[in-house]
């Protein structure tokens, strides 16, 4: 098939390589032209792994390509997916479809011949029609224009393993059988061959899908949080703890794990959207459990810097910290609602002299916070400091060896925020390890 992909920042980027990987032709259209040169360069202008290989074979094959022209959009294909940004309005918990209407109306003006608009951007419930309104009022096609919602369920880090190997496939029409479905069902081809389960259902349900599942994921970690707290001040293992529920079939060990909390850009804000969408479908007093979750994963960050404080006596002041981790989450250089750069931010204001080392989220964290020191060396990043934090788990932080650091650091203690360094092997090299969810 041919398709474009409109927007093509993490989501639509990814989508569009895939999509040529499955064997379309693909255009990928975006109105940032530095965005689309380096895409037609074959690099993505952010770090997802394996993208750049799977950006680099499909530009090289002229299976995919990348242009800044809504014409060029239009005129391409007769399906076209939108995967543009929907933001947390400032101020507020709500989405901004700023970007999502803004596309829609440049986009409607240019489609001069029957077409399907499938939208896979995070929206609150009721968009689709008003995104078919707009197609209507405004495209050449009028009413030969139909609209699909393809939610996207991406995990940072395995986006394209989730796009090419679902574990579901959300289409939502406005009525059965239509021409939208008879077109998604021929793009995902493959993969619902490969067994993929399919759900075809409305727009309402398929509008609702992503901010559910994100809603009950951050729930689940803030549950297993909130029994952090609980443990801390009864002496017991959250660890522990976590292991015994997760052999419960209904429960499941996975994202059972304690710690710093969720951040990131879509578990945060899907969350507050969900909440402030059930409060203007006058269901608010559904989301008491939603509204605890959130507050939860906010009282981790502040657990962290407490217990800093606690290792430093209470004062912070000219104290030097080291901060391992600056992403939200490991194999990705997205900081958005950091729960690292949270607590450094913080130890910062209390008047700490605050180093942040990461293997990729460096240059990010540089430019939202220039107060804070950065070093690519996790080992250097050690020398002559009071506390060490663990923030964020990479893979490369578990691998060094706690005896090379014991003698760099003026103060040889480790807050492990995340609970993944081994903790006897750090004691053994002389280190004191507090971790959350364990009183000592």
């Amino acid at each position: 098939m041919k398709l474009t992909v409109v927007g093509c920042g993490y989501l639509g980027a990814t989508h569009a390589a895939c999509m040529a990987e499955l064997g379309h032709e693909v255009l990928g259209m975006d109105s940032d032209m530095d965005k689309v040169a380096t895409l037609d360069s074959g690099k993505a202008p952010f770090f997802e792994r394996d993208l750049d290989q799977l950006l680099a074979k499909h530009t090289a094959s002229g299976r995919l390509k990348f242009t800044a022209s809504y014409a060029e959009t239009a005129h391409f294909a007769d399906l076209h997916f939108i995967g543009v940004g929907t933001p947390q309005t400032p101020g507020a918990d709500t989405y901004d479809l700023t970007y999502l209407y803004s596309a829609v109306r440049q986009l409607a003006p240019r489609l001069t011949d029957p077409a399907v608009v499938a939208v896979k951007s995070t929206v609150p419930v009721g968009t689709a029609p008003r995104v078919r309104d707009l197609l209507h009022e405004f495209a050449p096609a009028g009413d030969q224009v139909e609209v699909a919602w393809n939610p996207e369920f991406l995990r940072e880090s395995f986006a394209i393993e989730d796009t090419l190997r679902p574990d579901r496939l959300v289409l939502g029409f406005e009525a059965e059988h239509t021409w939208a479905e008879t077109m998604l069902r021929q793009c995902f081809e493959k993969i619902i061959e490969a067994g993929t389960a399919t759900i075809v259902t409305d727009w309402a349900t398929a509008e609702l899908a992503k901010g559910a599942a994100n809603s009950f994921l951050a729930t689940k970690i803030s549950f297993i949080n909130a029994m952090a707290e609980i443990c801390e001040k009864a002496d017991a293992d959250v660890h522990q703890l976590a292991e015994i529920l997760g052999h419960d079939a209904r429960i499941g060990r996975r994202n059972l794990r304690s710690g710093l909390g969720y951040g990131g850009g879509c578990l945060p804000k899907d969350l507050r959207g969900f909440i402030a969408q059930a409060a203007k479908l006058g269901a608010e007093e559904s989301t008491g459990i939603l509204r605890e979750a959130d507050a939860v994963n906010t009282r981790r960050r502040e657990a962290v810097v407490a217990l800093a404080r606690e290792q430093l006596d209470g004062d912070l002041g000219g104290r030097r910290i080291t901060v391992w981790g600056a992403a939200f989450k490991p194999n990705t250089d997205d900081i958005r609602d950091s729960p690292a750069l949270a607590v450094a931010q913080k130890l910062h204001a209390l008047g700490a002299t605050v180093t942040v080392t990461d293997p990729k989220a460096l240059d990010n964290a540089r430019k939202l916070h220039p107060e804070l020191d950065y070093t690519e060396d996790p080992i250097a990043a050690v020398q002559d400091a009071d506390l060490l934090l663990h923030l964020t788990e990479w893979s490369e932080f578990g691998h060094i060896d706690p005896h090379h650091l014991a003698h760099r650091a003026s103060t040889p203690t480790v807050i492990d925020g995340r609970g993944t360094l081994n903790a006897d092997a750090w004691r053994e090299a002389g280190w004191t390890v507090r971790t959350l969810g364990r009183r000592t």
